[in-house]
């Protein structure tokens, strides 16, 4: 199978503990689906797909920004260039308060048949804390909006770990969380304070503290029981889905699948010419949006994974999700068994 991963780097205003590539410029989107769809006719005549395109997925950014009409045209020309398989998952991140009932419409007429909710917290303190610029109300009338355009498959986001978070606060979260039939997947993620952040200067300021080690561990522990208490199954180190709904995207990654990334400093890894390849986008949208229009890839780099790395990186991804590597498919991939890969590790 293979892959698709669009980024789209505009947000209305940047949360304070994201380092993503992302830009509070949400203007600029309409115009950005234009060059989407620009490098997808590029990339076609370069980069071919062994198989169908099983997944695709648009992340953020903020990608519930494009129209109806811009993300449209971009899976139409998708479709156009490479073979979309009918039943692909279409995935589309959502911030409450971001879309609309005509928008989520468009949004199922175009084929997505997947969204991810960014709650976050169900505490309206601890969402000013972080900079989220919506209320749990929103969140809820988003999910009503889903529901009605005829979503059944969403996933949740949440995070444990922020500043002045108690353990009851972030179970209190789930419980509203588990309690939506329509929530089939929930990603519950640590808090990582990434160096440069709003959120960073803040707590080495000494004007935000957050929980120590050991109250994030008892966190994740009394989450991970309560989802599994409600019916959520843990697949991957942070995710959580009801029964036969894991994400079959992010499944690919940690199968080291193949894919295609567009947008400005999207990644991507396929093979190409038998050897396994991984390409990173330029992440400066002028940069990006002049290789694309002079009819160039908009490639920072491309680089060569040997076999060696490649085996690796094929355990180490596989390794965080619960059922591990699937042997056979390693053999069929490189030849040769894990064991005989890692005899001195497989014997310890």
């Amino acid at each position: 199978m293979a892959g698709v991963y669009f980024h789209i780097p505009f947000c209305v205003r940047k949360c304070a503990y994201c380092d993503f590539v992302s830009y509070a410029q949400p203007e600029r989107a309409e115009g950005y689906a234009a060059l989407l769809e620009r490098e997808i006719a590029l990339a076609s005549k370069r980069l071919p797909v062994p198989a169908a395109v099983e997944t695709v997925f648009f992340g953020g950014g903020t990608p519930s920004l494009l129209s109806g009409g811009a993300l449209s045209g971009v899976l139409d020309a998708l479709r156009a260039r490479y073979p979309v398989a009918p039943d692909a998952e279409i995935t589309v991140e959502c911030n409450p308060g971001a879309v609309d009932a005509a928008r989520l419409a468009a949004y199922r007429a175009a084929g997505v048949n997947r969204l991810s909710v960014g709650l976050q917290s169900a505490d309206g303190a601890l969402l000013a804390a972080i900079g989220r610029i919506h209320t749990y109300e929103q969140f809820e009338r988003t999910m009503a909006l889903a529901r009605d355009a005829g979503f059944d498959n969403i996933n949740v986001d949440v995070m444990h770990g922020l500043p002045g978070q108690s353990a009851a606060a972030y179970l209190d979260t789930l419980a509203r969380v588990c309690a939506r039939p329509d929530v089939r997947h929930v990603s519950a993620y640590a808090l990582i304070l990434e160096e440069g952040t709003p959120l960073f200067e803040r707590v080495r300021a000494g004007r935000a503290a957050l929980p120590d080690e050991d109250a994030v561990a008892d966190m994740q522990d009394a989450g991970m029981a309560y989802l599994a208490a409600h019916g959520f199954t843990r697949y991957e180190i942070s995710n959580f889905a009801r029964a036969g709904f894991s994400c079959r995207h992010n499944l690919n990654y940690w199968n080291n699948g193949e894919y295609l990334g567009f947008g400005a400093a999207a990644h991507g890894a396929q093979r190409v010419d038998g050897v396994w390849t991984r390409r990173e986008n330029h992440p400066a949208l002028e940069t990006y949006a002049g290789a694309v229009c002079a009819g160039r890839l908009p490639a920072r780099q491309v680089r060569a994974i040997g076999r060696d790395e490649e085996m690796f990186e094929t355990v180490m991804l596989a390794l965080r999700t619960v059922a591990g590597l699937p042997l056979r498919a390693f053999s069929a991939r490189f030849g040769v068994s894990l064991y005989e890969a890692y005899p001195q590790a497989v014997a310890r």
